[in-house]
């Protein structure tokens, strides 16, 4: 089961919503015929519509990926304008032979990491954790349990959300646009400005860390455990010597 297109994905997405509508207003045609690279073309020339079109094309996504960076739905929204009020301010040096989408989400992802960074500094001790492909089948995304689990959706998204939160940022974010928001490896890259194959390596570490970290909590939940589960810290880049890990072999 995976998180985009599995039960827990859409409760997830739905809760996400619900809580954070990010606007009432209807889509425009605008916003569902013209190109992105048009549509900032046209901002550029003081079309407001434009880039009203652009905002109503990807707040809901921006949205819910910040919520799920950042876990508050408040700060999500406030880091969601700030995000657009940036972009807007910057369109006249966006280059239009590049994607729209990636660079707005690599803004609105920068934002959501300093405010975590200033909030709270993450784990850095290392642990070796053998890295896996993200499309390797053993893989464990956010979505896959190993056994069926009889427990409401609604219960098991919350659980899913607790997990992640564990996760150290530069970890989670990939997790998240790529396991829960379907991002493809090469559309991360451009958004995380790292190379693909960084992308793979970091994405089946944190795979791999929120594989333990579930099956921890869960064992907790079986013995009637109440002590806060804290996190497997992850090697931050720096993978054991006998699996090099592809940020050894392509720096940066």
């Amino acid at each position: 089961m995976v998180l985009q297109s599995g039960a827990i994905g859409d409760d997830l997405a739905m809760d996400d919503a619900d809580a954070a509508p990010p606007t009432d207003r209807p889509r425009s045609p605008l916003a569902e015929e013209a190109s992105d690279a048009r549509l900032v073309e046209r901002a550029r020339e003081g079309d407001e519509d434009a880039f009203a079109a652009l905002v109503s094309r990807y707040e809901r996504k921006l949205l819910r990926v910040l919520s799920r960076l950042v876990h508050d739905h408040e700060l999500a929204r406030d880091l969601s304008q700030e995000t657009f009020w940036r972009v807007y301010n910057r369109l006249d040096r966006f280059d239009t032979g590049r994607r729209f989408g990636p660079w707005l989400f690599r803004v609105a992802v920068n934002l959501g990491v300093d405010q975590l960074r200033r909030r709270d500094a993450p784990p850095t001790t290392a642990l070796p954790i053998e890295s896996r492909r993200d499309d390797d089948p053993r893989g464990s995304s956010p979505g896959e349990v190993a056994d069926p689990d009889p427990r409401p959706r609604e219960e098991l998204a919350q659980e899913v959300r607790h997990v992640l939160e564990q996760i150290p940022v530069n970890y989670r974010t990939i997790l998240v646009l790529r396991d829960l928001e379907g991002f493809s490896s090469a559309e991360v890259a451009a958004i995380v400005r790292r190379r693909e194959a960084t992308v793979r390596w970091r994405l089946a570490k944190a795979r791999e860390q929120f594989r333990r970290l579930w099956e921890r909590r869960m064992q907790q939940q079986d013995q009637g455990g109440t002590e806060p589960m804290l996190p497997l810290p992850l090697p931050i880049d720096s993978p054991s010597p006998s699996s090099p890990s592809p940020e050894a072999r392509h720096a940066d």
